[in-house]
């Protein structure tokens, strides 16, 4: 029999990569997705023709809602992605962040520990609720800094970052007290096909591309750990497999680079792929006024995933961003239905550029 998930925010970046490769890996899928901003069904496209694919379109803070999918799909697992991500949004609007992330995990924890508690001995041992939080919630980091541990403390500086850190507090307490069998995931930055464009990797693709500048917070020294989306979905894999109660762990790459160098490799790439009549893509780069409480550096210390998982990355930095650039120039069709009236607006209020309609 093929083991159930419900995967919250499915329809989205990384939700409708890990359907993909939860599919591929002979998981019964059950996608509930309120279909946001972000939330995009032709995400799901493929998936739609399994069999063992069912979505339905609902939020994690309608309790009823998903207890009576977990009842009725006799779940094995639940798979937390839905979520508001990005920061900026975050720092404009923070009580969004507070409704979704944390009000709307508490409710998707009451409705998983009512229906674990009505499982047999075995099937909640094997149950898990597995919440993907960030490596955010643990601050920044200085030059010279040890990078994050599973055991480093929270220290949130921003709106997303900080509800996130709830959520996580919410997840380890119902663990704690009531049993639940929960496990934390700590990603660092993903990237890769399907990215909503206000993210810093399509977002730059895009804006080159359409001649528009390609504008970079501050110095553009800020650091990241940047993991492609794959690579992620193979560790939530493992996590699901391998994972006891109650763990939390890193997932990364363990290599660290500057935004400056993420986007001067993506124009590299386009130089080659998709070469301008004249200059290069370089030259659209403009840097901006810092965004407030930016983060300097982020580093993950991965080795408890491997350790406990068998986990490490397979796809190198180089060869992701080529493969996304090679993803954007290739589904025209969908970036064209993404780059809507909505998206427009958000990039105008946040970088002051105005477009032709």
């Amino acid at each position: 029999m093929f083991k159930t998930l419900l995967v919250t925010g499915a329809a989205g970046f990384i939700g409708s990569n890990f359907v993909d490769a939860a599919l591929e890996k002979g998981y019964r899928i059950v996608a509930l997705d309120k279909l946001n901003y972000c939330g995009n069904l032709e995400n799901l496209v493929d998936a739609r023709q399994n069999d063992r694919f069912t979505f339905i379109e609902g939020d994690v803070a309608d309790t009823a809602q998903v207890l009576a999918l977990l009842q009725t799909y006799q779940v094995n697992s639940v798979v937390h992605f839905a979520a508001q991500t990005h920061v900026d949004r975050s720092i404009k609007d923070p009580r969004a962040f507070i409704e979704d992330n944390v009000v709307g995990s508490q409710h998707l924890l009451d409705a998983s520990l009512q229906y674990w508690k009505t499982l047999d001995e075995a099937s909640q041992r094997a149950y898990r609720h597995i919440h993907i939080s960030t490596d955010e919630v643990f601050g920044d980091l200085t030059d010279d800094e040890a990078p994050f541990t599973e055991t480093s403390p929270y220290r949130p500086n921003s709106p997303y970052s900080a509800s996130k850190a709830a959520a996580d507090m919410f997840v380890r307490a119902y663990g704690k007290t009531y049993g639940l069998p929960v496990v934390i995931v700590h990603p660092s930055n993903n990237y890769g096909p399907r990215q909503f464009p206000e993210k810093l990797i399509p977002l730059m693709i895009q804006r080159a591309l359409a001649g528009d500048t390609l504008p970079i917070y501050g110095t553009g020294k800020n650091r990241r750990d940047w993991m492609h989306v794959s690579d992620h979905c193979r560790a939530l894999l493992a996590v699901i497999e391998k994972a006891k109660a109650n763990e939390t762990f890193n997932i990364g790459s363990g290599i660290e680079t500057t935004n400056i160098e993420i986007v001067e490799t993506l124009c590299a790439i386009l130089d080659q792929k998709r070469p301008k009549a004249d200059g290069h893509y370089r030259d659209q780069i403009e840097f901006v006024t810092d965004r407030p409480g930016h983060d300097w550096r982020y580093a993950m210390d991965t080795n408890k995933a491997h350790e406990h998982l068998g986990f490490s990355t397979g796809v190198s930095l180089q060869a992701g961003l080529e493969a996304t650039v090679d993803w954007y120039l290739g589904n025209t069709q969908w970036v064209e239905h993404i780059l809507s009236g909505q998206y427009r607006q958000w990039i105008d209020s946040q970088y002051g550029v105005k477009r032709e309609d």
